[in-house]
């Protein structure tokens, strides 16, 4: 059985950095997608970004483009946020998505896309 673990949340300041990182067990991965997303208090949840396990196919939500970086490590099965110039609007708890190889193209913006999710990491930015 798959299992996804975030780690790296915390408190930070506005202009600050922190990296998410999102260690996968349970595998192999080869082919899986893997995403980001986020859930602010009394909001949905929202994509932030998507990698495949192959390191390709990056894509991010406008709201982090340029900021955000996403990446894997394949040999320690392990996904990575790293998050620069964070802003409070980006306080959330963050969850990392994976989703088992498949024959069809499954948007990788969307929740239903993913089959396996972690437990989140709380993200908070003061201002």
């Amino acid at each position: 059985q798959v299992q996804l673990v975030e780690s790296g949340g915390g408190l930070v300041q506005a202009g600050g950095s922190l990296r998410l990182s999102c260690a996968a067990s349970g595998g192999p991965f080869s082919g899986y997608g893997l995403g980001w997303f986020r859930q602010a208090p009394g909001k949905a949840r929202e994509f932030v970004a998507a990698i495949r396990w192959s390191g390709g196919s990056i894509v991010y939500a406008d709201s982090v483009k340029g900021r955000f970086t996403i990446s894997r490590d394949s040999a320690n099965n392990t996904m990575y946020l790293q998050m620069n110039s964070l802003k409070p609007e980006d306080t959330a708890v963050y969850f990392c998505a994976a989703e088992r190889p498949s024959l069809y193209y499954n948007d990788p913006n969307s929740q239903g896309t993913y089959d396996y999710w972690g437990q989140g990491t709380q993200v908070t930015v003061s201002s």
